[in-house]
């Protein structure tokens, strides 16, 4: 890597990189998924040490395959894509609770009396995302929050004892909802079936998920995919006071002591993967190489009444020198010599092609042009006019005799260029006409045949039209009619 890289760009490049990993990880930590993630992260990363060491056969593998490697990664990550893509996007956020300290002392209350008795229950309080599309069935109720409306609906006797607790805008507004399980194995299997889906809640959300667990008589709290064992009922409202005054909104840096020590990793841990990344990028992309490709010449108009006359060249290849990235850009079709002709004199020229020639992209270097010179005539165009004669090929059969030949029209008015190409051209030619393929009087139509020099002050060549008159003849020479009888 050079110094030249090391610009306000690509720090900022590098640091939004960094940024992004750190983001995705993070979304992709709460979907349950980074496992996957991190072997496809192991294969890529096998894939880079490869291309260091200039594995042919690995990178022809990794160019053929990437391609279905990438749509295959949207279709196994189709439903966490769509998540990220949901929580990216703005919306409206969901209308949670205020931070009332009697409001959160009230639930910690409950919830404390509930794990004295050994009572199961689950309370839910949403955070910044709406989380209605992961919740089932239950039953209304937007009654006020009470410790015996708590200790009822979590009565084993109680219908909806074994559902959730749903608060919004400081109310209960359901209970009995079903929320959905977790499938990332986070949570150890000796927790029940309330911790698992209190767990696969706050992997889908940012909801504050409050439990207590019936065979331990201990209350949990479950936010952004991890659990926190509650010591007292004092630490229950201070979590309910917490989520509640940020609002739910997604924090970078969490507050608790014990969560640092794992974000400063992570973070650490985007910016050493984003700069291995970034280094391998810029260094195979600003590897100098060279190339040698084919280009088109394009010749411009020439002066008027002028022309460009005899043999020319019509490609040279180029060899250019740049980064790989920039190469890679290039193509013949993308490529081409210009040769301005409006400035030209009279005469035999030499051209020396130069980098003005070419449209070359900034990056790209030209080191060598084979031919580095174009020679070319130009000619000063007259108008003359000229005869047409017709190209016969070939004899007529012994018993037919050419009697006639009217040619139609007999001359053309044409631009032809003076000098050695004009004055050793006296006539026009048609296309080849076999003469034993004629059997009698016929009329044909042919084209013109002429240099490409030469062209026709009508901008198109006619159709030239031939009318042959053939007669029969016996073989002592006497024209003879189409049966053999003599002619009187």
């Amino acid at each position: 890597m050079s110094i030249d890289t090391l610009t306000w760009r690509g720090i900022l490049d590098y640091l939004l990189m960094a940024a992004g990993l750190f983001f995705l990880y993070r979304a992709l930590f709460r979907l349950g998924t980074w496992k996957i993630v991190l072997g496809i992260l192991s294969f890529a990363l096998f894939f880079v040490v490869a291309s260091f060491l200039d594995l042919k056969g690995i990178e022809w593998i990794y160019r053929n395959v990437s391609q279905v490697a990438v749509l295959s990664f949207v279709v196994l990550f189709q439903p966490e894509l769509r998540k990220l893509f949901e929580k990216a996007a703005p919306r409206k956020r969901s209308k949670g609770v205020h931070a009332d300290e009697r409001f959160s002392r009230l639930i910690a209350g409950s919830m404390w009396r509930l794990a004295e008795n050994r009572i199961g229950g689950i309370i839910v309080i949403p955070g910044r995302e709406p989380i209605d599309e992961w919740l089932n069935g239950g039953y209304t109720l937007n009654a006020q929050p009470s410790i015996p409306l708590i200790l009822s609906i979590f009565d084993p006797n109680s219908p909806g004892h074994d559902g959730a607790v749903i608060v919004q805008k400081g109310m209960f507004t359901s209970f009995g909802v079903r929320i959905p399980v977790s499938t990332s194995g986070r949570l150890s299997e000796e927790y029940g079936t309330r911790h698992q889906a209190s767990m696969g809640l706050c992997e889908r959300s940012d909801a504050l998920v409050l439990v207590v667990s019936e065979e331990r008589g201990k209350v949990s709290s479950f936010h952004k995919g991890c659990m926190t064992p509650m010591q007292s009922e004092n630490q229950i409202v201070e979590t309910i006071m917490s989520h509640c005054r940020k609002g739910g909104f997604f924090h970078l840096f969490r507050p608790e002591k014990k969560f640092r020590k794992a974000l400063i990793l992570e973070v650490a841990g985007a910016l050493a993967v984003a700069l291995f990344l970034w280094l391998t990028i810029v260094a195979d992309q600003g590897e100098m190489l060279e190339k040698v490709l084919t280009a088109p010449v394009e010749y411009t108009a020439t002066a008027e009444e002028m022309v460009m006359i005899g043999e020319k060249a019509n490609e040279v290849r180029l060899h250019l020198a740049g980064s790989k990235s920039d190469l890679d850009l290039l193509s013949p079709t993308t490529l081409g010599v210009k040769i301005d002709l409006s400035k030209t004199a009279e005469g035999k020229q030499t051209i020396l092609i130069s980098e003005e020639n070419i449209r070359l992209p900034k990056g790209v270097r030209l080191v060598d042009i084979v031919p580095s010179t174009l020679d070319i005539t130009i000619a000063k165009i007259a108008k003359t006019t000229l005869p047409i004669k017709p190209q016969l090929v070939g004899t007529l059969s012994p018993n037919l005799r050419l009697v006639g030949m009217q040619i139609k029209p007999e001359q053309v008015v044409v631009s032809i260029p003076s000098g050695e190409v004009g004055e050793n051209f006296e006539r026009l030619t048609t296309t080849p006409i076999y003469l034993e393929s004629l059997r009698g009087s016929t009329t044909l139509f042919c084209k013109i045949i002429s240099p490409p020099a030469i062209q026709p002050t009508d901008k198109r060549w006619p159709d030239v039209e031939i009318v042959f008159t053939i007669e029969h003849v016996s073989s002592e020479g006497t024209p003879i009619d189409g049966e053999g009888m003599p002619l009187k």
